[in-house]
């Protein structure tokens, strides 16, 4: 594949979190200043989806990248998928098409299936999406297409092998998930280098709870190094990984952009001896008994009580050391025209979404005690 960068640049703008004005819509403005600085150092890599922001999200990267940069400049990525945002084979493949013409950029040089796992990886095979994208790349409007990842070790052997014409997998990869058996990213990575596939690594900070970790690791990261960033330390862990195609980061603000940038322009692989300080940070995570949630919100678009799951869980990682009336009067400010925990109907679709795979409805019941 191309080169996504000058020399070893291994950093690529995630548009799943980007800036937002007070009445919530993006902030192009500043997302135009953020890709003008990761342009300028050297980035060259953008990764949307169909369904980040209700389609938001590949239009601000119009706005900020394909109206004002040459195509052959920077390369892009998107995704379809078929779980969300559409009902049958005609529907889920109109994302392609909506794709273009929402992103201007003419054609993609990264293409994704989105998202596959358990629960959804039969629906790219029931409405032909595999031989769809293939199609597409004859046609020259795909340069490369893969998957991004959410499940087992064994489902991914059985998908690469099944379709070993797929180029390149996404996987979510952190130092907090490097052993997880729910998310299993070293065993996936070891699969994808088994059969020759590049990585797209997703979710280095999980969903930014690294780049603000619990005191614990904070103290373990601040006497090693107390000038480099948290999201520093989790970005070199993976970004030194062999067989990365890059490493994605979903920045929300020109100063992630920049800290991001400082230590990724000349990017450096971790010391031992900063190994050695990342295997204490993953032992002191191991004790904690934090709700593993990235916010993705894929959670709460179905749910029927209308309930912000990622938020109350936000509340419930942050309560511990506070003191009860703070929980509940922040429990309260998520919940505000909103379902509460004990609305939950235990439907169970938010888990059959998660890609976590979390217990999503009994973390809820132990969310309880939060409302009083």
């Amino acid at each position: 594949m191309e080169n996504l960068g000058k020399g070893s640049f291994r950093l690529g703008f995630g548009l799943m979190r980007l800036p937002k004005l007070a009445d919530g819509k993006i902030d192009i403005p500043q997302v135009c200043t953020m890709a003008d600085h990761f342009m300028e150092a050297g980035g060259t890599y953008f990764d949307t989806a169909y369904v980040y922001d209700n389609g938001e999200s590949e239009a601000a990267f119009k706005a900020a990248v394909a109206d004002r940069f040459p195509r052959d400049s920077y390369t892009v990525a998107t995704k379809l998928n078929a779980s969300m945002q559409c009902h049958d084979e005609e529907s889920a493949k109109q994302q392609f098409y909506t794709s273009l013409e929402r992103t201007g950029a003419g054609y993609f040089d990264f293409y994704l299936l989105h998202a596959l796992q358990r629960t959804t990886y039969q629906k790219y095979d029931e409405y032909h999406l595999w031989d769809f994208v293939a199609e597409q790349k004859k046609k020259g409007l795909i340069r490369h297409w893969g998957f991004s990842f959410h499940a087992d070790p064994e489902l991914l052997e059985q998908l690469l092998t099944e379709h070993p014409d797929a180029e390149f997998v996404q996987l979510q990869m952190n130092y907090a998930d490097w052993e997880n058996p729910g998310v299993a990213a070293r065993r996936n990575w070891e699969i994808c280098r088994a059969h020759n596939k590049p990585v797209v690594i997703m979710e280095p900070v999980k969903g930014g709870i690294l780049a603000d970790p619990i005191p614990e690791v904070k103290k373990i990261l601040d006497e090693a190094n107390p000038d480099m960033s948290y999201a520093s330390w989790a970005i070199r862990f993976v970004a030194g990984l062999d067989g990365i195609l890059t490493v994605l980061s979903g920045m929300s603000s020109l100063e992630q952009m920049d800290d991001n940038l400082s230590y990724m322009k000349d990017f450096k692989p971790l010391s031992d001896q900063e190994q050695q300080v990342i295997h204490r940070v993953q032992q002191a995570l191991n004790a904690d008994q934090s709700i593993p949630c990235t916010s993705c919100r894929y959670c709460t678009k179905g749910c029927p009580m209308n309930i912000p799951i990622p938020d109350i869980f936000t509340v419930a990682n942050r309560r511990k050391g506070s003191p009860h009336f703070r929980t509940v009067r922040e429990y309260t400010i998520v919940t505000v025209g909103k379902g509460k925990a004990s609305q939950c109907l235990k439907c169970g679709q938010c888990e059959k979404v998660c890609p976590q795979h979390l217990p999503i409805i009994s973390l809820l019941e132990k969310s309880l005690e939060m409302e009083n």
